[in-house]
């Protein structure tokens, strides 16, 4: 009869500081539907500025956003 081991390791994500960050935005206003209207992957100050743009334009207020970062794996000790 053979005994199996089993070791786990245990492991912890986190953000890269090297990596680049990147903001997607979509307005999620609307009665029958969302509006739909988007702004794709970029920095936070231009999703933020085309909200606020969209809004003054067209007076929604609701959006979604997407946050998007790189991340590096470690064993913890």
């Amino acid at each position: 009869m053979t005994r199996t081991v089993y070791r786990f390791v245990d492991y912890k994500v986190t953000q890269d500081p090297t990596g680049e960050l990147s903001w997607a935005i979509e307005c999620v206003s609307g009665d029958e539907a969302d509006c739909g209207e988007s702004f794709g992957e970029t920095d936070e100050d231009k999703a933020v500025r085309w909200a606020a743009e969209h809004c003054r334009d067209t007076g929604h207020t609701r959006f979604r956003r997407t946050f998007a970062d790189y991340a590096t794996v470690e064993k913890r000790v």
